[in-house]
Order: C-alpha cells, then sequence, then structure tokens
C-alpha cells in the first residue's frame, strides 16, 4: 500500500497519506489547515544489512564523538575491522568476546 508524504505550503507542517486509489492523488487536501497546495517529500527508507557487510563498510579510521561509544554495537564492529585489518582470524571466538563486552558480561568472566 502506498503512503506518500506531504508538506502544506500555507501551514508548512508535513503529514502521511495512504492511497490505495492511485486516481485519489489529485484530491489530496492538508489534515491541518485544508490546504490544497502541497509539495510531495521523498520518504525515508531503511537497508538492511548483513553482519560481513556493516565490517567491511566499516572506516576504523574515522573521527569518533561520544555518541559513537553509546552505542555498544559501534564498539564491537570497530573491534571486528581492526581484527580483520590485522589478519587475526578468531572466528566464532571473536563473537562470543564482543557479544560479552558489549553486555557487560565480559566483566563477570575476567572480574571487576
Amino acid at each position: 500500500m502506498p503512503i506518500y508524504e506531504y508538506r502544506c505550503n500555507r501551514c508548512n507542517k508535513e503529514f502521511s497519506q495512504l492511497l490505495l486509489n492511485p486516481k485519489a492523488i489529485t484530491g489530496i487536501k492538508c489534515r491541518f489547515c485544508g490546504g490544497t497546495d502541497l509539495t510531495r517529500l521523498l520518504s525515508t527508507f531503511c537497508v538492511h544489512q548483513t553482519e560481513e557487510s556493516r565490517v567491511a563498510d566499516f572506516d576504523t579510521s574515522a573521527p569518533r564523538t561520544n555518541e559513537f561509544y553509546k552505542d555498544s554495537r559501534n564498539v564491537g564492529l570497530w573491534t571486528k575491522k581492526r581484527m580483520k585489518q590485522m589478519g587475526v582470524d578468531l572466528g566464532p571466538k571473536l563473537d562470543d568476546i564482543v557479544e560479552k563486552g558489549r553486555t557487560g558480561k565480559i566483566l563477570d568472566e575476567y572480574g571487576k
């Protein structure tokens, strides 16, 4: 089912419209002010990647802010990419170590 997004040029608000019939595109009105002067927007989309492609695309030399370290998945990606760059292949053992590090369980195993 196509969902289109619009911005009203009269009140400058954005809204989504579900269109089951393609002919209905011509009769769309702003749900906030009723205006008909609308601009159709490009909708956002999501791309799913495999873990392998995420590691391959990850740039370990890019500068990092504190926001980077708040997402524990980033630290795991960085680790996997660096290990691959250094030619170290720990196989499933590396995934286990990274997962324990991400969740904090590594501290239980190796002491606090």
